[in-house]
């Protein structure tokens, strides 16, 4: 097959890309990185035309049949991660397009997870500012002191390979674990040591509630206001998954009302966050832009499958195909 000519690499926010060594295996290839997101599909389109091969960051960017049919030059398209439900593989495929993945690591979503509950148990931004202040206090956004998780009821909303991941951890600081998704079973809960439960006893019961769920037409908003107000007044929320799995406007009128304990949120609705977005002076939070999957070593993975994906693609032998 012949060579790549054009990538386009999209989505880079930290510009950080390009510093990895794997891309020198490439010398023939100049890579274009953009660091802005596009959602008008025109200007994508535009943008995206001269291109015949490009690298998605997750699902920052999604690639839809309409848009795949008007990028003419196109032949490789990549994303990092073993999948990405923002592309349509039988789109590419009905236009001859390979469609590859890279191989990653979970586990840094796994510990973003739980950086968010301690940080929110705890209160660590508050003391953090409180002590740069001069103040030796330490309290917290409840203006008391941190609470502990040992002890406390974990709830994992989805428990799938990250959920297990994120129970398992619970249980080591000595939590009692309950979970529920739509397919989950008693069995398949028992097997990671939690205990199943209904959605609504799931709510009324735990300390801290987290997601762990693809978000999909069935998880759309899957946490409502019903939800939310069935949440102990000092139980926290996290969600390391995607932002709309939660209903944004139930999430932030229960904020503002003091209704919930607080909310730990690395995703969001509208992603990057623009400075205006009401959750950034939403009460009783701890914030960070999507970082559940941004590691050293992630990256390292992403970028060194890329080259991989291209090389084969070059020789005709493409590797992880998604279809």
């Amino acid at each position: 097959m012949p060579q790549v000519q054009k990538l386009a690499i999209l989505d880079d926010y930290q510009g950080v890309t390009l510093r990895h060594p794997a891309w020198s295996k490439l010398p023939h290839i100049q890579p274009t990185v953009f660091q802005d997101t596009i959602t008008v599909q025109d200007a994508l389109a535009a943008r995206l035309a001269p291109f015949d091969a490009i690298l998605a960051m997750r699902e920052r960017t999604p690639f839809n049949a309409a848009l795949i049919n008007r990028l003419p030059n196109l032949r490789l398209l990549m994303t990092t991660g073993e999948r990405n439900r923002g592309i349509d593989a039988t789109a590419c495929a009905a236009r001859g397009v390979t469609f590859c993945g890279t191989s990653s690591f979970g586990a840094p979503t796994v510990e973003i997870t739980w950086g968010l509950i301690l940080s929110l148990m705890r209160g660590l931004p508050e003391q953090m500012s409180s002590l740069r202040a001069g103040s030796w206090q330490g309290l917290t956004a409840f203006g008391d002191v941190g609470r502990t998780v040992e002890g406390k009821t974990l709830g994992v909303v989805g428990l799938g390979k990250l959920g297990a991941r994120v129970a398992r951890v619970g249980q080591a600081f000595g939590m009692k674990v309950i979970a529920w998704s739509q397919n989950l079973t008693a069995e398949a809960a028992a097997a990671v040591g939690a205990t199943r439960v209904e959605k609504s006893a799931l709510m009324e019961q735990a300390d801290v509630i987290t997601l762990h769920l693809i978000l999909s037409d069935r998880s759309r908003g899957i946490i409502g206001a019903e939800d939310l107000a069935r949440m102990k007044p000092d139980a926290v929320i996290v969600n390391t998954s995607r932002g709309p799995l939660i209903d944004q406007d139930a999430l932030l009128a229960a904020l503002h009302a003091h209704r919930i304990g607080g909310a730990g949120l690395d995703v969001f609705d509208q992603e990057p966050l623009p400075p205006t977005h009401p959750i950034l002076s939403a009460p009783r939070t701890v914030l960070t832009p999507h970082l559940g999957y941004v590691s050293a070593e992630n990256y390292a993975a992403y970028f060194a499958g890329a080259v991989e994906a291209i090389t084969a693609f070059e020789a005709g032998a493409p590797i992880r195909v998604i279809t």
